[in-house]
């Protein structure tokens, strides 16, 4: 039984969901640090997908936190993000991090999607 004023508990998807939102805006700031390293005119368009995915899947993590009643739709915009970050790092099949980095944003991606048709 709850008190008034408290939540229930997270579900276990969406449990994994935060955790894969939370991994993939760790690696999103890993992989930044490495394209600035390695510069070049090329990787502004990488970094730019970068730096949306990992505010947006921070944001999108902290929302589903809250129990937020927008975080359904917070979800969509998160896969979205995702998506375009992982063409992006797909651009440079390469460079190791970018593939770690690409298939993060695609599992986010995923578990993000699954949870924008959930109820809250």
């Amino acid at each position: 039984m709850t008190q008034p004023g408290t939540m229930t508990a997270m579900s276990k998807e969406m449990q994994d969901c935060v955790q894969a939102c939370m991994s993939c805006h760790n690696i999103c700031e890993e992989t930044m640090s490495s394209c600035m390293q390695m510069g070049g005119q090329a990787q502004m368009q990488i970094m730019r997908a970068l730096m949306d995915c990992s505010e947006t899947t921070r944001m999108c993590a902290d929302m589903m936190m809250r129990r937020s009643p927008m975080s359904a739709e917070m979800c969509a915009m998160c896969a979205r993000a995702c998506d375009m970050c992982a063409e992006a790092c797909m651009s440079m099949p390469d460079d190791k991090q970018m593939m770690r980095c690409a298939e993060a944003c695609r599992r986010c991606a995923e578990m993000c999607r699954a949870m924008s048709g959930a109820t809250m």
